[in-house]
């Protein structure tokens, strides 16, 4: 019986972007050339300045290409208007950044909620806390958890909307490397039971051990792509 191919979720061709500073111009992507599959958890790895965030932030909507086409499913994200992407925002996509945005006079249940009240098949907040091991923290504010802590708050934030698709941008960029170990856990936990493709940003490359795939960007560029064939689960990390 022959087993499904895992579907496509992002599809990118020939995307560019272009940055003008003044009399500048930085060319942030140089023609990258990408697919990306439900289920999947890549790591995209590479230094400071070598186009990782601008990526992750056209597929995720917050910015639009220059040139090239870059698909979301069926929809073509680089044709799209700001309500467009406003919408497929809020209804795909789960983002995490490397600091983690709590709003400080909220508990870590209602820093959660907050993202619940516009999602259209949320879970409880209560259940995306568990997930990420916060059960008993739902009535904690920012100021009583560990930055680790926080850091999981806002995946639970994060997932709670059950996203297609979750973005991480230097998620343990904070953190010492014990506090990001239980982070990545997290993050290993979601990909699992979840099915969530999830997009892991850093210039660690420590961490590339647990994805499924690695890709390297330097200057814009793809320059490497290559499969875990024996993936390390996030416990085992360390850097």
């Amino acid at each position: 019986m022959a087993v499904a191919s895992p579907q496509c979720v992002f599809r990118a061709r020939g995307l560019t972007k272009v940055y003008t500073l003044g009399e500048v111009q930085v060319h942030a992507l140089r023609g990258i050339d990408l697919e990306l599959y439900a289920g999947e958890l890549v790591v995209l790895l590479g230094p400071s300045g070598s186009g990782k965030s601008t990526l992750l932030n056209i597929l995720g909507g917050l910015d639009t290409p220059s040139g090239g086409e870059v698909y979301y499913l069926e929809r073509n994200l680089s044709a799209a208007d700001e309500d467009e992407l406003t919408r497929f925002r809020r209804d795909h996509v789960g983002f995490v950044f490397q600091f983690y945005n709590l709003i400080p006079s909220l508990t870590a249940r209602e820093n959660v909620a907050a993202v619940t009240e516009i999602a259209r098949a949320p879970m409880q907040p209560e259940q995306a806390l568990r997930l990420v091991g916060l059960g008993e923290r739902l009535d904690h504010f920012p100021a009583q958890l560990s930055g680790g802590e926080q850091q999981r708050v806002a995946i639970a934030r994060a997932i709670a909307k059950n996203p297609a698709v979750l973005l991480c941008d230097e998620p343990t960029g904070a953190l010492d490397s014990h506090t990001g170990v239980i982070v990545l856990e997290a993050l290993e936990k979601v990909n699992r039971e979840l099915g969530t493709l999830t997009v892991l940003i850093t210039h660690n490359a420590g961490i590339a051990a647990m994805a499924d795939r690695v890709i390297r960007l330097s200057d814009g560029r793809i320059v490497d792509q290559q499969r875990n064939a024996d993936k390390c689960a996030a416990r085992e990390l360390s850097w």
